[in-house]
């Protein structure tokens, strides 16, 4: 530019002009550039969404799978409870078919009247115990299957960001098409899982 009033305009202030009036009408790369942006932005966003639900997930299936343990732990213990019953219960009827006396036999009859009585009820706690310890499995593998779901939906947004920055470097409308379709693909994914699928 000269002092006089005469504008000579070169090719390193065109270059920029357009870079700070952000491009020309005809030119497409800012608004590339400002749809890569905001593609990144939004998939980055949704992506930590899903991370979050896919972590909240796996600590949900762990938790339930500790709890299945207990429950079958707790099981096992009442069936050897059953156990110790069953032994005490056969004791008291040997014991009854080697008395002699009546009154040792009614004896030992109550008792294993009673040891019956006990072993119906201890394992009725026990077939709970394990009922419950199977629902809490159910719901851990629930839960494991839906962390997949969430971690395969996060994966997949995480591609479409490598792919947004790749296109935005090498300015190729493939890139630019394939970074949407992978964050569509995500996206789907992520409702997959939200909707237990």
């Amino acid at each position: 530019m000269s002092g006089g009033g005469f504008h000579v305009h070169g090719p390193h202030d065109h270059e920029l002009e357009h870079a700070i009036q952000g491009g020309h009408g005809g030119d497409h790369g800012g608004s590339m550039t400002n749809q890569i942006a905001m593609f990144t932005a939004i998939i980055a966003t949704v992506g930590a969404l899903f991370a979050y639900m896919g972590g909240a997930t796996q600590a949900n299936a762990g938790l339930f799978k500790n709890n299945a343990a207990i429950k079958k732990t707790e099981a096992s213990n009442q069936w050897n409870y059953f156990q110790s019953k069953s032994t005490k219960q056969s004791l008291a009827e040997l014991a009854r078919d080697l008395s002699a006396k009546d009154e040792d036999k009614a004896k030992y009859q109550g008792k294993v009247d009673r040891y019956e009585k006990e072993k119906g009820e201890i394992k009725a706690v026990a077939e709970k115990l394990e009922a419950d310890a199977t629902a809490w499995d159910r719901q851990s593998d629930e839960q494991m299957h839906q962390h997949h779901r969430w971690a395969q939906a996060t994966t997949v947004l995480q591609v479409a960001i490598a792919l947004a920055a790749i296109a935005l470097l090498t300015r190729k409308k493939w890139l630019e098409y394939a970074m949407f379709g992978a964050g569509g693909a995500g996206v789907l994914i992520g409702v997959a899982a939200a909707m237990h699928l």
